[in-house]
């Protein structure tokens, strides 16, 4: 991994909180990801189970975690299984955790190797009288691939069935959504390494650059900064481009007079940052482009106001649906009449403003938690209006990280350029 490890204090409390919500009796399960082929003996990049991450901050593959905190004899209460290393695989695929190692990391004192996991769960088994399994629960999810953790609920239950079972779901969206200081610390270091990057990124942009050569000037700098690299794929959207909410070919020209709308983030630590920014292929923009602009701008400011203890996500949309509905007025892109006959379920400012604003962020940038519950302190969200004209070839978005607080929010992202003025400056060379 490239970044610095996270202090194993974090991982220690996150499991005292994940205890505090088991049954008596209970043995909870996490497996690592898998490790997914892509072609031949290639395999996609490893990039660790979230849920497991936030327990023992462990990031190897092969991996498993159990937490029973009822087990008769005291060093099965918490164990890690590790991959076992060899002269082949230090030779292959380099350096693996030692038991010092994995133990100084998690705070987990038993550390044991895969080849033990069936011999020591058959003991645990006969012990417990409730298993928790961890499942891919995010709403957003929509999975088609059997993954590990899947198919090990699978064979547990032929295995085990006369036991009783729970899901870690719903205890992990509670807890995973309110972060730690030592997490948001992490998020500032992810904020503030995609600062750096849209800077170069301001730097470099002129007539002509082509939008994978952007996409460079993004990984160089994370990668320079300890990035992970990106935290999801980076939209590189030109002209019209910026009109396709998940655009990721990156492959065009960015021409004079267009606008490029650039969503990216740096992922430290496996958590995400997650921003975007609409700038000026010229370094300045058209009387029309800066309408638009500042009209997302003071939606994206009157929103992050929005997020506050006790507010709930649907009744937040909604409310910002209504300022969205006022600046179309304005630039003229829907009328009165287009309100009186809209239909409820899709009102008239869905035309030019068809996504939420906000979701959760964290360990994976749509992370988890529970929409239909209200705000926390400590909760950190995004919060990215946007206006999408494919009649002009324009597609404006503005988007920063977003933390809640009991005394009002935390722009996490405060000091990245915004204003129209401060990017235009910062493209022809003015300030610094």
């Amino acid at each position: 991994m490239k970044y610095t490890a996270l202090p194993k204090e974090l991982y220690i409390e996150n499991r005292k909180k994940f205890i505090a919500n088991l049954k008596p009796g209970s043995i909870a399960i996490f497996n690592s990801n898998d490790e997914m082929p892509f072609s031949g003996d290639q395999t996609y990049r490893f990039r660790q189970n979230s849920d497991l991450l936030w327990l023992s901050g462990i990031d190897q593959e092969l991996s498993t975690l159990i937490i029973f905190p009822d087990a008769p004899l005291p060093q099965y209460r918490e164990i890690l299984f590790l991959r076992k290393t060899n002269e082949k695989i230090a030779v292959w695929e380099g350096h693996k955790y030692t038991v010092e190692e994995a133990r100084a990391q998690s705070g987990i004192q038993t550390i044991l190797w895969n080849e033990e996991f069936q011999q020591v769960m058959t003991i645990l088994m006969n012990h417990c009288k409730c298993v928790y399994l961890n499942l891919n629960e995010n709403d957003r999810c929509s999975w088609y691939v059997p993954y590990r953790d899947l198919r090990f609920a699978e064979e547990w239950k032929k295995k085990y069935p006369a036991h009783e079972y729970e899901r870690c779901g719903p205890i992990m969206a509670q807890l995973r959504s309110v972060k730690s200081k030592i997490e948001i610390e992490a998020m500032r270091i992810a904020c503030d390494i995609t600062r750096k990057t849209f800077e170069r990124v301001l730097r470099f942009t002129r007539p002509g650059v082509m939008e994978y050569e952007i996409e460079a000037e993004i990984i160089h700098e994370f990668i320079r900064n300890r990035a992970t690299g990106h935290a999801y794929n980076p939209i590189i959207a030109s002209g019209k481009n910026a009109c396709v909410l998940h655009y990721n070919d990156n492959n065009q020209e960015c021409k004079d007079g267009e606008v490029i709308l650039l969503d990216f983030g740096a992922e430290y630590a496996n958590y995400a940052a997650d921003l975007t920014r609409s700038i000026p292929v010229s370094g300045k923009f058209t009387k029309r482009q800066r309408e638009v602009y500042d009209a997302v701008l003071r939606v994206k400011r009157a929103a992050s106001k929005m997020l506050v203890p006790g507010n709930y996500i649907e009744k937040y949309h909604a409310e910002v649906g209504k300022l969205m509905e006022e600046e179309l007025l304005k630039l003229k892109l829907i009328s009165p009449d287009d309100i009186k006959n809209q239909n409820p379920e899709w009102p008239a400012y869905k035309k030019y403003f068809m996504h939420g604003t906000s979701h959760f962020l964290g360990l994976d940038v749509h992370d988890i938690g529970n929409r239909y519950e209200p705000m926390r302190a400590g909760m950190v969200f995004t919060c990215e209006p946007g206006i999408y004209i494919p009649e002009e070839g324009l597609g404006i978005r503005i988007e920063n990280d977003i933390l809640i607080t009991e005394n009002g929010q935390i722009d996490l992202m405060a000091d990245i350029p915004i204003e129209a003025e401060e990017i235009e400056d910062i493209m022809q060379g003015v300030s610094v």
